[in-house]
């Protein structure tokens, strides 16, 4: 028998809607985080990592990120990602709304554009800040992945009930 999120018994199906809501109001957070930071923009994307003195001044609102900031960075969102999309990977694998390349692009994706993602931070910091361009782009397959995996998994549990919506 093949395992179905919406065949599941009733304690398990509230365990992982609450695990999806959970997460996602944390994943969500980071993007708040990420609009602070960094405006959502190219410019200010490019500022949070190589800094700014753009005032008459010549007085910096953000300096270069140092390569130990750097590292810590790229170490923790690395890991900590990668046990969200592992996570949220395996809940949305017994998904009976999307299969075969779909399914499996959705899964694979974030992970690989973590690595992508973080490796293009780097190529603005220390190699030209055209990879700014990189980075959004890898972000947003990111990100999209992560709440279409969510918002699937969480329909599933919530809504479908015996193999009927």
């Amino acid at each position: 028998m093949e395992i179905k999120l919406f065949q599941l018994d009733k304690e398990l199906k509230t365990f992982l809607t609450t695990f999806i809501v959970v997460l996602t109001i944390g994943v969500s957070i980071g993007l708040v985080y990420l609009k602070y930071t960094t405006k959502m923009t190219p410019k200010g994307t490019v500022e949070r990592y190589n800094g700014s003195n753009d005032n008459e001044f010549d007085i910096a609102e953000s300096y270069p990120k140092p390569i130990s900031e750097m590292l810590t960075t790229t170490h923790s969102h690395v890991i900590i990602f990668a046990i969200i999309f592992v996570a949220i990977g395996f809940i949305f694998n017994f998904n009976s709304i999307i299969n075969g390349f779909w399914k499996q692009f959705l899964i694979i994706e974030p992970l690989i554009s973590t690595i992508i993602t973080f490796s293009s931070i780097w190529g603005i910091r220390y190699i030209h800040k055209s990879f700014v361009y990189i980075t959004i782009i890898s972000a947003v397959l990111m990100y999209v992945s992560y709440y279409i995996m969510s918002l699937i998994s969480f329909y599933e549990l919530v809504f479908k009930k015996n193999g009927k919506e």
